[in-house]
């Protein structure tokens, strides 16, 4: 396949590169039967057509070849380089190249060429579309002098309509009221000030040789003549290669009116009614309707009958437009004639059943309106029609111009719906160098509120990927209550912001593939901590009875009672409840914490109807929140929300960190209190809040805001030492006794022992837990250890024993070792004793081997690659569990397997050196990366203490000695601290940075820190990502950098927590056929077909199946790209790095290198689809790097300039 799609490319890119040279060969063309066609009455000085060419490009030459086909008339299609592949050059019998070596516009306006090549092919006539040349009377005029008809008016009428000046001019002499307007054209942003002094303001630019918004300027002050003279000028030059511009006095709030009227060469000209086109922006026409609604009888034969006397006077013929501005006082202006067929001329004949572009060319060929029977008592209103103008264009980026390859192409249709198109297919490529039109989509129906009902719902079909489109707004404004009452004006858009308030296209099926083909080209995104691969095999969940409910649990004694009576029906249940860690600190341990949600939610209905009676389990917090987000790229408040509607009847329980809240920093006040609250509203039930010093204050902070939200508080003390060791003093029965008091005395619902190094002995259980017992005999005691030891069973069954009401436990397959000790075994051993967990064993063995090929999955992650059994050497150096793995690993991936032992030794040293604390995330972490520093650097503890000044201790180290995680039991060792902190003090005033973060605390560190401003938080992500949630804030508001890289990467590749485990971690491989639910009801069918060859940018296409359709994705190569050269991009998220707004060429650079700029000030234009934006500074500052050149073509977000 891969060779076979490999040749297949060569074969195309050589055909290619020879295509220019080559004139497509002339056949015979499509020919309707005779008898097909329409007669008409001719007399006999009609000659016939015969072979037609369009001077235009896009959907408009697609158009009169549709309509040059039903008539038998042969059709030629000429073509830039740029358009080699574009559809309508495939429409056509013929079609020829122009311009080659031009730029992409000039082509399309090279006259001697066109001619010569229509001369050279036996061309007749010539139709100019609208646009480029269409509004030429030069080019009008070399088609005669050729001998070829132009489909249009006469040259003299294209001139003197062509120039605003003189269509007003002729306007005034037929007796149509105009607006005020300069005499002629403007030469200089001088004469336009003298026009705004003696008129006022606001007036308008208007190129003098053309419409379609190119050109147009609004001036409301006069300061800002020069500068819009100077746009419009531009655009008017690149859009009709004259910049002549006329200035018009500006009417406020009018409705935009135009008459269509067709004339021919014996005088007569009739109107086909006219059109509203007042949905406009930035002077552009969004959405046409015909009729106009609501406009009164008498208005409309004013209207009309005004555009026909301008067309008998100045001899119109063929097909026009006589344009009007209606103000609100009911007083219409004429503005101007498009001497042309209009972009929007497809409502009108929807709504009369005419053709406009065959009456264009049988006028041409002659004929009269009598003879084409189009007098204007034939001609009749039928219903109402909208067009909607679809464009390539990002609506919630102000609108600019996207480009690039549609991936995907799915249209609208059905009765009533009209498409005209000509690039709108997958794989077609949208360029820079054209307007951004990319269908009209055309809805008929008998009144304006069914069509807009049509338009709404053929809108919605759509489904257009690879490039941005304005459907979205297309959509708002189709439900605007205003707009389907059918009176609107020009001020429409400006006036409804909520026309901007999108809903954002999820587009989840193309990220998807985006996210397969990434893995498959540049390998995981998420890293792979060893060589092991995950198992083939999918875990086979125990079946369940269908549609029982699951039985009622716990968290509905804790719905009904309370927190407080909650607590009060734990400690009077008879025998020992269980919590499970299964959910999350099991894998944590054994697994790096990369066990996915989806895995989590398929065992979940099992889990809540066989696992009822469970005190809580464990599903969050930790680690947790981070992996999720960083690693795993899915939302940890998905997941509680999955869990919860999933196990409706069993209590959530999550570990707080106290003012640390689910991070590893202090947090003001006001994030750890908001994030409980959202926590307790998403379904979480019990917090277990601790700190890795047990320092009070922090953990009063978590009591507080949990109990605030409504959630049980389950205060634990972090236990280390040896509590059964009377020579062991610093953590003895007193120290945990006087914490216990104070827990107890601040309102926690329940005790919790955490013990998170495994270091409580069956022993020290039975002293701790009785003593605690027998002192507070109405307090739940809740405990929780690690089985690294392998005495966890022993030392839970003791606490127990010895009072305890809860222990923590892990399913079989994820226990022992750092996890917790074996669920099956506690069961077993507690069964039909006074301690009987109620659950049975069958059940833990069915939930255990789910379990256990889940963990296959995870085999990259898995532990036991470098640990091979439990340890008991931590009741010496008191490693955490999840920490003893993590160090494991990092030392065999590091080769220094060999090392691992001096590491744990000099753990036990570092902790010394520390002050001997407890060892929790993240006062742990301070430990290890100590312990690593010192075998690296082979240093002994009294180096350490001799030369803290001079070294340079990991960051977590200083920050600890600074207070950043509080007050250490017994205080900080002294003079270690004080050396620590001056030599932080010294390098930061050689780095200029002795105000940052150099403060050193000595009490709690979150007490000082000013509250979260939520709100601005929201706009700051807002700005970067669009639409977010409240968890979203949240989350930034904990994990700023990785929520930002977490959004991203959604935005790119969609819901990845949908797809199965193995083809998340590695991809699917090649002919691997598979479904994905995307959500309820909803399943997609991927088959992944071939990854081609490396293209010239750098890029491998891969080719997949989706839904039984091709669909295929581009993926740079990011091993390839380092060795390719590309313009650099703009820095995300950093405000100085200016990035290109979209593809396009520069036209100006208005800063130099080392000059200063205010915010706001224009830097740069760009230029794309014939529409110039102006880039302006986002701060004030200088500018050191200037990355582009005049003319220079880029993509968007490429490099500008960077500014401090």
């Amino acid at each position: 396949m891969l060779r076979l799609q490999a040749r297949a490319g060569q074969i195309r890119n050589a055909a290619c590169s020879q295509l220019s040279n080559i004139k497509t060969t002339p056949h015979s063309g499509f020919k309707l039967p005779q008898g097909i066609t329409r007669q008409y009455s001719t007399g006999t000085d009609v000659e016939p057509i015969k072979k037609l060419m369009v001077a235009n490009r896009g959907e408009i030459a697609i158009r009169v070849f549709r309509a040059c086909t039903e008539m038998n008339i042969r059709t030629v299609a000429i073509y830039s380089e740029q358009d080699m592949m574009h559809m309508h050059r495939q429409k056509a019998d013929e079609s020829y190249l122009i311009g080659k070596g031009l730029p992409p516009v000039a082509a399309y306006l090279n006259i001697p060429e066109i001619i010569h090549i229509a001369q050279e092919n036996g061309v007749d006539a010539v139709h100019p579309g609208y646009g480029f040349l269409s509004e030429r009377a030069d080019f009008a005029q070399a088609c005669l002098d050729a001998g070829m008809k132009f489909i249009g008016p006469s040259p003299e009428v294209v001139r003197k309509m062509g120039d605003k000046v003189e269509a007003r001019d002729a306007a005034v002499e037929a007796g149509v009221q105009v607006v005020p307007g300069s005499p002629g054209p403007i030469e200089s942003a001088e004469e336009a000030l003298e026009f705004c002094k003696q008129y006022g303001l606001p007036v308008i630019f208007k190129a003098a040789y053309g419409g379609g918004g190119r050109g147009m300027r609004v001036v409301r002050t006069i300061e800002e003549v020069e500068e819009n003279f100077q746009r419009a000028y531009s655009e008017a030059l690149a859009a009709f290669g004259n910049g002549s511009l006329f200035l018009e006095k500006f009417i406020e709030r009018p409705r935009h009116i135009e008459v269509q009227i067709l004339g021919d060469h014996a005088g007569n000209v009739v109107h086909l009614f006219e059109r509203d086109c007042s949905v406009q922006r930035r002077h552009q026409k969004v959405v046409e309707i015909a009729p106009a609604p609501l406009l009164s009888r008498e208005m409309r034969e004013s209207i009309t009958r005004d555009a026909v006397r301008l067309g008998q006077h100045v001899g119109y013929e063929n097909a026009g437009t006589v344009e009007f501005l209606l103000d609100k006082n009911g007083q219409y202006h004429f503005i101007e004639v498009n001497a042309r067929l209009q972009v929007e001329h497809t409502v009108t004949e929807e709504v009369t059943g005419i053709d406009l572009v065959q009456s264009q060319i049988l006028v041409a060929q002659g004929m009269t309106l009598p003879q084409l029977n189009l007098t204007q008592d034939q001609i009749s209103l039928h219903g109402a029609a909208i067009q909607c103008r679809m464009t390539t264009e990002d609506p919630a980026r102000n609108f600019q111009p996207d480009t690039g390859r549609i991936e995907v192409f799915r249209s609208g249709e059905g009765m009533g719906i009209r498409l005209d198109s000509a690039s709108a297919f997958a794989g077609a490529i949208i360029s820079p160098y054209y307007d951004s039109l990319l269908v009209k989509i055309i809805a008929h129906a008998r009144d304006h509120k069914s069509a807009s009902a049509k338009m709404l719902r053929a809108l919605t079909e759509f489904r257009i990927r690879g490039v941005k489109t304005n459907i979205p707004f297309l959509l708002n404004v189709l439900k605007n209550k205003e707009f389907l009452t059918g009176v609107i004006d020009t001020y429409f858009i400006d006036e409804n912001p909520g026309l901007f308030q999108f809903i954002p296209s999820q587009n989840r099926a193309q990220k998807l593939l985006h996210y397969l083909g990434q893995v498959m080209v540049n390998g995981p995104s998420t890293p792979l901590a060893t060589n092991l691969q995950p198992s083939d095999t999918i875990p086979t969940v125990p079946s369940l009875p269908t549609a029982v409910k699951p039985p009622p649990g716990w968290r509905d004694v804790l719905l009904k009672e309370g927190p407080e009576g909650f607590a009060k029906k734990v400690r009077e249940h008879k025998g020992l409840l269980l919590m499970d860690t299964t959910f999350r600190d099991a894998h944590q341990s054994l697994l790096a914490t990369r066990v996915r949600t989806y895995d989590m939610k398929r065992i979940s209905p099992f889990t809540a109807f066989h696992f009822s009676n469970l005190y809580s389990l464990e599903d969050w917090g930790g680690a947790t929140f981070d992996v999720a987000l960083r690693f795993l790229h899915e939302c940890p408040w998905d997941r509680l929300d999955t869990l919860r509607k999933k196990i409706p009847n069993i209590p959530f329980q999550m570990l707080l960190r106290g003012a640390n809240a689910v991070g590893y920093t202090n947090y003001p006040d006001n994030v750890v209190f908001s994030f409980c609250a959202l926590a307790v509203k998403h379904g979480m039930d019990i917090f277990r809040i601790f700190d890795s010093l047990n320092y009070l204050p922090n953990i009063l902070v978590g009591i507080e805001a949990v109990g605030t939200a409504g959630g049980v508080v389950e205060a634990a003390i972090s236990y280390t030492g040896d509590v059964s060791d009377s020579t062991r003093k610093k953590y003895d029965i007193d120290y945990y006794m006087k914490l216990t008091d104070e827990l107890i005395k601040a309102g926690t619902h329940i005790l919790s022992i955490k013990d998170m190094a495994g270091l409580l002995k069956p022993k020290a259980a039975e002293y701790l837990i009785g003593s605690i017992r027998d002192k507070y005999p109405d307090i739940p005691i809740h405990v929780h250890t690690h089985d690294t030891a392998g005495a966890g069973v022993a030392s839970m069954l003791a606490a127990a024993y010895a009072g305890a009401d809860v222990v923590d436990v892990a399913v079989d397959s994820m226990s022992g070792m750092t996890s917790q000790p074996s669920m099956g075994a506690v069961v077993a051993a507690t069964e039909n004793t006074e301690f009987d967990t109620g659950l049975s064993l069958e059940n833990v063995s069915s939930y255990s081997a789910y379990w256990e090929q889940a963990r296959n999955l995870y085999a990259p992650f898995e532990c036991t690659v470098t640990m091979k059994s439990g340890n008991a050497d931590i009741y010496k150096n008191e490693i955490p569990g999840g920490q003893y793995t993590n160090l494991q690993f990092q030392a065999f991936s590091l080769g220094l397997a060999d090392q691992f032992e001096d590491i744990k030794k000099t753990y036990i040293v570092a902790n010394q050196l520390l002050g001997d604390i407890p060892k929790v995330t993240p006062s742990s972490k301070v430990v290890g990366d100590l312990a690593q520093f010192m075998v690296q650097n082979k240093l002994t503890a009294k180096m350490v203490e001799d030369r803290a000044e001079e070294l340079s201790l990991p960051l977590s180290v200083v920050e600890y000695f600074q207070g950043m995680l509080g007050q250490p039991p017994g205080g900080f060792p002294e003079p270690l601290r004080t050396k620590v902190i001056y030599s932080d003090m010294c390098r930061r005033i050689e780095k200029n940075e002795v105000l940052k973060g150099a403060k050193v605390y000595e009490g709690r560190p979150g007490a000082t820190m000013p509250p979260l401003d939520f709100e601005q938080l929201k706009a700051e992500l807002k700005e970067k990502h669009g639409h977010v949630r409240e968890v979203d804030v949240m989350s930034a508001a904990l994990y700023p950098k990785v929520t930002d890289e977490y959004l991203d990467f959604k935005s790119s590749y969609g819901p990845v927590d949908c797809l199965d485990t193995k083809l998340f971690l590695v991809g699917p491989k090649v002919a691997h056929e598979f479904e994905v639910e995307i959500e309820r009801g909803k399943t997609l069918s991927i088959n992944t077909l071939a990854v081609s060859d490396l293209n010239k940018n750098g890029e491998r296409e891969v080719f997949f199946e989706l839904n039984g359709q091709l669909r295929s994705v581009r993926i740079k190569d990011s091993v390839a790209l380092k060795e390719m050269h590309f313009h650099p991009k703009a820095l995300k998220g950093v405000k100085g790095s200016v990035g290109a707004p979209m593809p396009g060429t520069v036209v100006d650079i208005k800063v130099k290198e080392g000059q200063t700029v205010e915010k706001g000030q224009p830097v740069l234009v760009m230029s794309a689809m014939k529409m110039e934006m102006l880039v302006s500074a986002p701060i004030s500052g200088t500018v050191v790097n200037l990355a582009v050149t005049k003319d220079m073509k880029l993509e968007g977000d490429d490099l500008l300039m960077e500014i401090e």
